[in-house]
């Protein structure tokens, strides 16, 4: 099994996290400072894919407390399948789920506080670690594909 490369896609600024083949290691890593819809982002990724051998993308997506999507969520849409396309094309092609991600972002500050980061330390870390937190609830609801 390959790695789960999760994503917290952002209009500035985008996060990651890692879970290695065997569902033993999640990990944050670092903030992407790309615009999301640019080349730049779809590089960056490509280039996580080819290091890490990933076998699967998840992007979380706005929804709103209701359940309902949010005004973001389609462009959250058209970037997984950009994404998708373009890692077909240079063949590294990895499917793209979605995963909920409703109060990610509170969560991934209650973890950075419990680490232990204050002030910059934390703010510059709350993407990935707010994708580490998707990751983390995709993994244990089982890795549905949708």
């Amino acid at each position: 099994m390959g790695c789960i490369l999760a994503v917290d896609h952002g209009t500035k600024k985008t996060g990651f996290a890692i879970a290695d083949g065997l569902r033993i290691l999640c990990e944050p890593l670092d903030v992407a400072h790309v615009r999301g819809d640019g080349p730049e982002l779809l590089a960056h990724i490509e280039a996580l894919c080819s290091e890490r051998d990933v076998e699967r993308i998840l992007i979380g997506l706005p929804i709103h407390m209701d359940g309902a999507e949010s005004s973001r969520a389609a462009d959250v849409h058209r970037f997984g399948e950009r994404l998708g396309l373009h890692l077909a094309a240079v063949g590294l092609p990895a499917p793209v789920s979605y995963w909920d991600e409703r109060l990610s972002t509170k969560e991934a500050d209650s973890l950075l506080v419990e680490a232990g980061y204050t002030g910059d330390a934390r703010k510059s870390r709350r993407d990935s670690w707010s994708a580490l937190v998707v990751l983390r609830d995709w993994l244990e609801a089982g890795e549905p594909t949708n």
